[in-house]
């Protein structure tokens, strides 16, 4: 194989992981850097910590492989997907999975440097992260069943810092799932005609035209376990001033989608981003405060 070709090779496989669309890598970071950082009621293990960040990258982009192969017959009929490397051809499906192989390894070498209950969880969330795809074909909430998935991260995060996975780590992790539920129904908005024409399940389906209002309840039980979280761990007001920030970017989601066009809903799923940062930015300043 020449330079150029294995260049062109990696290329698409870049594109299969998504390394081109970082959006996906910092909503699964933010649930697991608020949980690592409560965890340690403060700045975590740096080991851990690297460990988790890149851990994270590599599972988000596994991830995605096996998305796109599970969805290869099915991405080159909805608008948003049809550039995509498998649904060209650009990728085969022995390729895919290898990519994927290839990937699940590389993160469980890095959970091997993590505790024996860390690397137990880790068989849990590599079954989250493989099943996921194939949900939307059973069932109108794959959108729960990634919540879990990209979730997983935060007992994890617990069991590496802590040793063990307190009854906060679960308020946390519901809040994850409940999070991405929002922003992946919101997500799932953009496809929807396209979805309904090939028979794809989803929440944003599910939901039909009561969508802005579970959506709107989904996001008020998303602010009131945040909002527990923060009791429990015992945060100071920068904590709840940023929770305050957030919920207001919650109203302007719902705001973007009242029209429920493709171009509004995707901005609303892209300003999750600022919400998952607003909650850490809070959460780091509670402990950095306390601390002094």
């Amino acid at each position: 194989m020449n330079t150029s070709h294995f260049a062109e090779r990696l290329a698409q496989y870049a594109r299969l992981a998504r390394l081109d669309r970082p959006i996906g890598n910092f909503l699964l970071l933010w649930p697991m850097l608020w949980a690592l950082w409560i965890a340690a009621e403060g700045f975590p293990d740096p080991l851990v910590l690297t460990v988790f960040v890149l851990g994270v990258l590599v599972m988000r982009a596994a991830g995605c492989v096996i998305n796109d192969y599970a969805d290869r017959n099915v991405d080159g009929h909805v608008k948003r997907t049809t550039q995509r490397p498998m649904a060209q051809g650009l990728v085969s499906e022995r390729e895919a999975l290898g990519v994927f192989a290839t990937l699940c390894l590389v993160a469980f070498g890095l959970v091997l440097l993590m505790n024996t209950l860390t690397i137990a969880l880790s068989v849990v969330g590599v079954l989250l992260a493989a099943t996921y795809p194939f949900a939307k074909r059973y069932t109108h909430l794959p959108q729960v069943h990634l919540g879990m998935a990209f979730g997983w991260a935060v007992p994890m995060a617990f069991a590496a810092q802590a040793g063990t996975v307190p009854e906060i780590a679960w308020l946390v992790f519901i809040a994850a799932v409940v999070w991405a539920t929002v922003y992946d129904t919101q997500y799932a908005m953009v496809d929807r005609d396209d979805d309904l024409r090939i028979g794809v399940k989803s929440t944003a389906i599910l939901f039909g035209e009561h969508d802005r209002l579970i959506i709107g309840l989904l996001q008020g039980l998303m602010t009131l376990t945040l909002l527990f979280v923060g009791l429990q761990a015992q945060l100071g007001p920068a904590y709840y001033a940023a929770l305050v920030m957030a919920t207001g970017l919650f109203v302007y989601q719902q705001w973007l989608i009242r029209d429920r066009s493709r171009e509004r809903c995707f901005q609303a799923f892209l300003n999750n981003n600022i919400y998952g940062g607003i909650i850490f930015v809070g959460i780091v300043l509670s402990y950095g405060w306390a601390a002094l």
